[in-house]
């Protein structure tokens, strides 16, 4: 072989080595199985907050479905005083949605775990629940450990020891000095805990502070405006009732986030433990990321992920 044939051998070898190891990554990626997740929001939230989250997921490949709770997104129903704008009615009018429950939501969880699994060939999903989704999705994995590949905890409430999330909302791992001045009305008469989404600017930047510092201003607010203003009451107070024998037997990973103020990472790893305490030979695998309580906003790529390495 002559000079120039080595030259041009060498040439379209070197070419070559990007596109073998684009070849290769999309071979590793091949070879990973196919996934069916189910995400669960958490208070005030619904299915459009996770989209960007969903699309990465389903970018990777895998089968994506985000639900609306009972009372949440296009289940909800709005105060009247919300409605028209009366600030005074708004803090005393009871919640049309007082009568939405744990169980309620638990419930519509499992059907929809059925339906998605009867798409997914029969493939068990990746349960994610995020906040006082995770109250949800322990409630949902008690009532049907069969459905369940794993149970993944986004920043999430496990309430396990003391039964609800509510009992761990009042311990003081819970106090970040962040959000305590936005919530509407007494809780107990209102039958849900109310927010107000539509409030004045230092309103919307008290919740922004509290649950989404690290997205801007103005990326924020599609999120907020979205907010539904009534968690009902029942998905914060009610106990989950999981049992070593079912919630207990699925595999279950927590993703803590380190600059949460809404549920502080000293909660997080409280119940962290508390679950590896109650079932030791079926312990939390644990990844974190450096963000507020709100990744699927403000890293929704590296969530995505974090979500697809899980295993």
């Amino acid at each position: 072989m002559n000079r120039r044939d080595l030259m041009k051998s060498a040439l379209l070898s070197a070419g070559a080595l990007p596109m073998q190891g684009a070849l290769a990554a999309a071979s590793e990626r091949s070879k990973r199985p196919r996934r069916a997740f189910l995400l669960v929001h958490g208070a005030w939230h619904n299915a459009l907050h996770w989209t960007r989250v969903a699309e990465a997921l389903a970018a990777r490949g895998h089968q994506v479905v985000a639900i609306d709770l009972p009372g949440h997104g296009l289940n909800a129903r709005f105060p009247s005083a919300y409605v028209s704008g009366n600030a005074g009615a708004f803090g005393e009018e009871r919640s049309p949605q007082a009568d939405v429950t744990l169980e309620d939501c638990a419930t519509a969880v499992v059907a929809a775990l059925e339906k998605l699994q009867r798409g997914a060939g029969g493939a068990k999903p990746v349960l994610v629940g995020h906040s006082v989704g995770g109250a949800v999705i322990t409630r949902a994995g008690e009532l049907a450990p069969r459905l369940v590949e794993r149970l993944v905890y986004l920043t999430a409430y496990c309430p396990l020891r003391l039964g609800s999330a509510s009992g761990y909302g009042a311990l003081p791992e819970a106090h970040t000095g962040y959000g305590e001045t936005l919530f509407v009305g007494d809780p107990a008469k209102l039958g849900a805990v109310r927010i107000d989404p539509r409030g004045a600017p230092a309103y919307l930047e008290a919740l922004r502070e509290a649950y989404y510092q690290d997205v801007a201003s103005a990326d924020f607010l599609p999120f907020a405006l979205t907010l539904t203003p009534d968690l009902p009451l029942s998905l914060w107070t009610s106990k989950t009732g999981a049992t070593k024998e079912r919630w207990g037997r699925i595999p279950r990973s927590y993703i803590r986030c380190t600059q949460d103020r809404a549920i502080a990472p000293a909660l997080q790893d409280l119940m962290i433990r508390e679950a590896n305490v109650f079932t030791p030979g079926n312990a939390f695998t644990v990844e974190s990321m450096e963000a507020s309580h709100s990744p699927f906003a403000s890293q929704p790529e590296k969530l995505a992920a974090l979500l697809d390495g899980l295993r």
